[in-house]
């Protein structure tokens, strides 16, 4: 966790409503494996990262509310009782939706400030959006004793995004982010929402995320596109979810389905399968099938699933050129964002100027390199 954002946002809560806060680190995720298979009650393996969100919260005796978004110099007041969403791509939608879902569940709330920035790159596919509703339920529990338990604070956070922000996600960046582990990953079942935590040792291996430092701007149509592709497939297929078919179910109605949906389903299917295989492959410490399966996982997710493009794909196949790369994949909703990448410690320097200055000579713009600790889940800064 970063110290000098900690402090930068306390200090800005202090001048900016004269009270001292309750602080609050929210982490952001990657996800090793299982990339859009939450949404079909599969599996997927999170893990929270050593940057997220930074949130300072405290009572107010104002008759409204308010929140600052340090970062953008931006602030919002609001009543408690008059909460609707904003145009579609506000941050304030993140805030309120968390505040409407908690006083749907008959919680009473009094009146707050809160103040937040973060060290998430922007866009990098890192769930800066779940960190933050994760740190603004947590923090409102706290403040009001609502005595939420956590797996009820991640519904709320999941919902605020249905309602509020407009995106149907599944389940997996609230929970990764509120339930993390230091030095674990988590096999998430997204249908009964319990893990199991996976102790990764990567040995002289480490992981770096690459960002394209892109957004197409078709990346919620096409989620939403693409789930209900899934459940229409599933209804025909007469199950729960994709999660409970196999590739012979869905050879059964191939003549039903465009083959482009056809393909579509059967990366789900195979996906599924790649992260309970890869949880295996952690526990025997086999970095190598493990990173055979997170080409894979990319292989289908370009080909199979659509949501890719030219950056991310260009990123991985310069991993691929490189032996010291077990393991490279486009990482989150797609159409942007970032690679995930499994590498040697000692090749990690030459690897990044040479991927930087190919990136660069591609797409005449700069990515952005990161390297990430698996850390601690949503928590009071004491």
């Amino acid at each position: 966790m970063n110290k000098t954002l900690t402090n930068t946002i306390k200090n800005s809560f202090i001048k900016k409503f004269k009270a001292e806060p309750l602080m609050i680190f929210s982490p952001g995720r990657i996800n090793i494996i299982g990339e859009h298979t939450d949404y079909n009650d599969g599996f997927v393996f999170p893990a929270a990262v050593d940057k997220g969100i930074v949130t300072g919260i405290q009572k107010s005796n104002a008759n409204t509310s308010m929140a600052y978004a340090v970062d953008k110099e931006q602030t919002i007041e609001f009543s408690l009782d008059k909460l609707k969403p904003l145009a579609q791509g506000s941050w304030q939608n993140y805030i309120l939706g968390v505040v409407a879902e908690i006083q749907n569940r008959s919680k009473t709330l009094g009146n707050f400030n809160i103040a937040f920035g973060g060290d998430i790159p922007g866009g990098a596919g890192m769930s800066s959006s779940a960190a933050l509703e994760n740190s603004v339920v947590f923090g409102l529990n706290e403040l009001f004793g609502l005595g939420l338990t956590k797996h009820e604070m991640i519904l709320i956070s999941q919902k605020a995004e249905h309602n509020y922000v407009g995106v149907k996600c599944g389940i997996m960046d609230q929970y990764a982010s509120m339930f993390g582990i230091e030095n674990h990953a988590l096999l998430l079942d997204c249908r009964t929402v319990k893990s199991k935590p996976f102790k990764i040792d990567f040995k002289d291996h480490e992981l770096i995320l690459i960002n394209t430092n892109v957004k197409h701007s078709l990346s919620d149509s096409a989620y939403n596109d693409r789930r209900s592709v899934c459940e229409s497939v599933a209804e025909m297929l007469n199950v729960k979810a994709l999660r409970d078919a196999t590739e012979f179910d869905l050879e059964s109605i191939k003549d039903k389905i465009t083959p482009e949906n056809y393909q579509k389903v059967l990366y789900v299917i195979q996906e599924n399968e790649r992260a309970v295989q890869a949880s295996i492959a952690m526990q025997e410490n086999d970095l190598e099938t493990l990173g055979k399966l997170i080409y894979a996982s990319h292989n289908g997710l370009q080909h199979q699933y659509k949501v890719s493009c030219d950056e991310l794909d260009f990123l991985v196949e310069q991993a691929k050129l490189n032996g010291h790369v077990l393991g490279a994949r486009m990482m989150g909703g797609g159409f942007g964002g970032s690679t995930i990448n499994l590498i040697e410690k000692t090749e990690t320097e030459s690897f990044k100027t040479f991927v930087a200055e190919a990136y660069k000579t591609q797409f005449n713009k700069e990515c952005s390199i990161y390297s990430v600790k698996l850390s601690e889940g949503t928590h009071l800064i004491k």
